[in-house]
């Protein structure tokens, strides 16, 4: 890695009920010990995924961020905001676009507070701007992005768009002139979806890896089988080498797994770490059991146990 640049990898959410006796050992929430404390231990950013169901509140912000302070004082958090300003409630029925997107003042107040207290914390890298790949390129889309740009204004910002009406150019340097950070992703090469890219349009780069599950994407019976998708290495080097050309041109890249069926985002999470440094990496121990593959470049991570103080907030969504 470059000395001019700092690249980060960690999965996307941490708490999933099929990582339990995957990722984390089998009863670790009866011994009060919190999921993060045990991500921190092995990585150095996770993004947060409750906030795009439900926004953040703000003890809660604060909870996290000593949670890993605690275990890892070099970690950060990015965070996805809120469906709200980048989701249809009726995604299902019709498609993306401004029209049909409607966020209101509690949202945006809510939003905020969460945001500012995660923010005040030190501990925050990002903002993600996700909107699905029906949200295109349109005059009228980018005068909403414009505005919701404005709104959040004083985070760093990060827009993931999946639509290729939006690889060109002009969303380029539009990204540049607004040091907004253009977020590129691996997924399914279906229809217009944007095609795997590595654009630096700010100080930060950032990555998502979602998996390729072509056969799932559209037609999952249940939305966690789209990310059911382990990359094999050589589908992983493909990106090692964009993710190394991103950050020659970036003072900080963010590197996430989004595929976390079974916690497959901490095993490729993990590989991708290895690949970048050249060094083993730290790993649950129940992880290198369920994947024995791993035992070529991890070393299972020392225990530890989060103080009674620190509940697992089982109020909140799943990340």
């Amino acid at each position: 890695m470059s000395d001019q640049s700092k690249i980060r990898v960690g999965p996307a959410g941490w708490s999933y009920k099929d990582w339990e006796g995957v990722f984390y050992p089998p009863g670790m929430t009866r011994r009060k010990q919190h999921p993060l404390e045990l991500v921190a231990r092995c990585f150095d950013m996770v993004e947060i995924n409750t906030s795009f169901y439900g926004h953040i509140k703000p003890e809660i912000a604060k909870l996290w961020a000593r949670i890993v302070s605690e275990a890892n004082p070099d970690f950060l958090f990015t965070a996805k905001l809120h469906r709200s300003f980048t989701h249809s409630p009726l995604a299902a029925m019709e498609p993306t676009s401004a029209v049909s997107i409607k966020p209101n003042d509690d949202d945006e107040r809510l939003a905020r507070e969460g945001l500012e207290a995660l923010a005040a914390t030190g501990k925050f890298g990002a903002l993600l701007i996700q909107f699905p790949v029906s949200f295109k390129n349109t005059s009228l889309n980018r005068e909403y992005l414009e505005t919701l740009l404005r709104q959040f204004i004083e985070y760093p910002r990060v827009v993931e768009v999946r639509h290729s009406t939006w690889n060109n150019p002009e969303t380029i340097t539009y990204f540049e002139e607004r040091n907004v950070s253009f977020c590129n992703i691996d997924q399914p090469q279906l229809g217009r979806s944007l095609e795997p890219t590595a654009h630096v349009t700010s100080a930060i780069g950032y990555v998502r890896l979602h998996g390729r599950n072509y056969d799932q994407w559209f037609e999952a019976e249940k939305s966690a089988d789209r990310y059911n998708y382990l990359y094999k290495p050589n589908e992983l080097e493909g990106w090692k080498e964009r993710v190394e050309s991103i950050a020659g041109k970036a003072k900080i890249t963010f590197v996430v797994t989004n595929n976390h069926f079974e916690a497959k985002a901490g095993v490729n999470a993990l590989q991708m770490k290895n690949m970048l440094t050249g060094k083993r990496v730290l790993a649950p121990e129940a992880l290198i059991e369920h994947y024995p593959e791993l035992k070529k470049i991890a070393d299972p991570v020392g225990g530890g146990q989060s103080p009674e103080s620190l509940p697992l907030l089982s109020d909140q969504r799943p990340a």
